[in-house]
């Protein structure tokens, strides 16, 4: 015989609501878990960096080189975060990046000064974006192969244009970025357009409903289309976006580096893509935390640079990134199956 259960019932006799905590607080405490997590990795580094070398790495001038070189990666980062979100890949970031540069470099662009260097790079960066959206929203390519192809391109243009030299920079006002004198309360400029940038990605992300169609683009497209969102021009923003960033980034790096070179940008998209997966984002798309790609991108930089200090090898520091990668996935990975 099957026992029947009553439901749980209050004071008054009536059956008590079934009602677990809203699904708002479920993802605002994974989120918090995560970015206190996060936060634990870097101080854990910062204390490492210390203890090893206490003169140099909590230098001043150390602690802003580390931001300022955070900030060119993590432009980067934020458009490629969105990307991700979709349920896309970018591989071309770098290479758009480095074509960005020398193109905004040469002789003919530097003569328009300031204005001329900054508007060619961003116009590069979203005119490679655009070619990667439409190819993949509206000409059926998948995005690993579309952006492949991209970064083949991009570089090769880029070794064209440049015939393997520097071009050097000779505009003093984009120089001047990365002097000390252009400090902001002792922060970098570049530092400065990186933290816009995250700010202006979080709100794009969180609260528009730009940000909410990606989500719902990538957690499930069909879906999507059938809620009324139009996916492949949601897709084809996303990778314009991306190339916006890109276009961005390139002249952070034009300021701190004084130079367009078409190595320029060099595993960024392999730096950019591995900070967005620590930082929570999934690489099937649905989920994606800026903050997160940020502080991934934070952990990545402290690590290279104490790394250096140490005269450490490369190959060691290469190891030690793959494997806090895999144990972000794992950790994904394990919160995914319990929740």
């Amino acid at each position: 015989m099957t026992q029947h259960v009553s439901p749980p019932r209050d004071g008054t006799g009536k059956a008590a609501p079934l009602v677990g905590p809203p699904a708002w607080r479920v993802r605002l405490g994974r989120a918090d878990v995560r970015t206190l997590t996060l936060l634990g990795v870097l101080a854990v580094l910062v204390l490492i960096g210390g203890i090893t070398q206490p003169d140099s790495f909590l230098d001043t001038h150390n602690l802003q080189l580390v931001l300022t070189q955070a900030s060119v990666i993590g432009v980067v980062t934020v458009g490629m975060t969105f990307v991700i979100v979709s349920g896309g890949i970018d591989l071309s970031v770098g290479a758009i990046v480095a074509l960005s540069s020398v193109w905004a470099t040469t002789v003919a662009t530097q003569e328009y000064g300031f204005a001329g260097i900054l508007f060619t790079a961003i116009v590069v960066g979203v005119g490679c974006g655009l070619v990667n959206g439409l190819l993949i929203s509206f000409g059926g390519m998948v995005p690993f192969i579309a952006t492949l192809a991209m970064l083949a391109s991009a570089r090769g243009l880029a070794l064209q244009i440049t015939d393997g030299r520097t071009q050097v920079v000779t505009v003093p006002s984009v120089l001047d970025l990365a002097e000390r004198d252009s400090y902001v309360l002792g922060i970098p400029p570049l530092v400065l357009v990186f933290a816009a940038v995250t700010v202006v990605g979080w709100l794009v992300l969180n609260r528009t409903t730009f940000g909410r169609r990606t989500v719902a683009v990538g957690g499930n497209a069909e879906a999507a289309r059938l809620a009324g969102i139009d996916v492949r021009r949601q897709r084809l923003y996303l990778y314009l976006l991306s190339g916006l960033c890109c276009g961005i980034a390139a002249f952070l790096l034009i300021a701190l580096a004084g130079s367009g070179q078409n190595t320029n940008g060099n595993l960024y998209e392999l730096d950019a893509i591995a900070a967005a997966i620590i930082g929570g984002t999934l690489l099937t798309g649905g989920r994606g935390h800026i903050i997160g790609s940020v502080l991934g991108v934070l952990i990545f930089t402290t690590i290279t640079n104490i790394f250096a200090l140490n005269n450490l090898q490369t190959d060691v520091q290469q190891i030690a990134k793959g494997a806090i990668i895999v144990a972000a996935v794992l950790v994904q990975r394990r919160t995914a199956s319990t929740h």
